[in-house]
Formats: C-alpha cells, sequence, structure tokens
C-alpha cells in the first residue's frame, strides 16, 4: 500500500514557525524526488520546495532563506521547516513524490495538511 501523509500544519501568527512532516509508506523517499506543494484558496498550486535522491535542493524563490526541505531516510519521511511565517504563506500544503531526475512527474500526493498564518 502506498500513501503519504502529511502532519504538523495549524494556525500560527506571522513570525512563527511550523514543521510539516510526511511520512511515507511503499516509497523510499531517498530513491525519488520529494516535493513540496501549496495551493491557496482561489489559486493555482504551487511548487515550494524539492529534495532530489542525490540530496540536492530547491526552494521557490517565495520561500528562500526561510522555509528549508529535508528527509530523514531512516523514518522515511519529508519535512518542510518554515520560519518566519508570513499571512500569505496561508495554504494548504502537499508533499508528493516525483521521479527521480524529474520533479515535475508526480506519482502520487498526499492528502494535505492546512497551515494558516495570521
Amino acid at each position: 500500500h502506498v500513501q503519504l501523509v502529511e502532519s504538523g500544519g495549524g494556525s500560527v501568527q506571522a513570525g512563527g514557525s511550523l514543521r510539516l512532516s510526511c511520512a511515507a509508506s511503499g516509497y523510499t523517499v531517498s530513491l525519488y524526488c520529494m516535493a513540496w506543494f501549496r495551493q491557496a484558496p482561489g489559486k493555482e498550486r504551487e511548487g515550494v520546495a524539492t529534495i532530489e535522491r542525490d540530496g540536492s535542493t530547491r526552494h521557490a524563490d517565495s520561500v528562500k532563506g526561510r522555509f528549508t526541505v529535508s528527509r530523514d531516510n531512516v523514518q522515511n519521511t519529508l519535512y518542510l521547516q518554515m520560519n518566519s511565517l508570513k499571512p500569505e504563506d496561508t495554504a494548504m500544503y502537499y508533499c508528493a513524490v516525483a521521479v527521480a531526475g524529474n520533479c515535475e512527474r508526480i506519482l502520487n500526493w498526499g492528502q494535505g495538511t492546512q497551515v494558516t498564518v495570521s
């Protein structure tokens, strides 16, 4: 059974921090490109960060310097550390597993976790 389960969302004041987790089963996170996306009400889903098989990371310009993507190969879990949160970061956050070397080829999505910044 393959699935991605996000957790760690919640409500926080501007300037605060949250850490999102994405527990993977049926996938070995170190063998894929793993990604975080978000979707705010009335807006399209946008990419937030990726971590490739070789451990290289990319972050959207809007979150650079504030968010950090990482993974724990032992726990088989993807993380997104979010600091200095802004109201415009309010969105549903989704993790995704994609083809290694091609992070745009999404194989599966998690169910999402809500982040609200006031």
